[in-house]
């Protein structure tokens, strides 16, 4: 149970950073800079890879 504790903790921590980097992006991209918006996009995709990694480890746990 425990670890499935962790990884519930793992996936809000790297959505939460991912809807940053997204915020981010959208500042850069007002600001008509682009390449800034391109680098905080491929944060948050970073991001959003591994919260759906720890979404994995979650459903392992609940699908039975």
């Amino acid at each position: 149970m425990e670890k499935n504790i962790e990884s519930h903790k793992q996936a809000a921590k790297h959505l939460e950073e991912a809807a940053k980097f997204h915020h981010e992006a959208v500042k850069h991209h007002e600001a008509k800079n682009h390449d800034k918006a391109h680098e905080s996009t491929i944060k948050a995709q970073g991001h959003t890879t591994h919260a759906v990694e720890s979404q994995k480890e979650i459903l392992k746990h609940h699908v039975k």
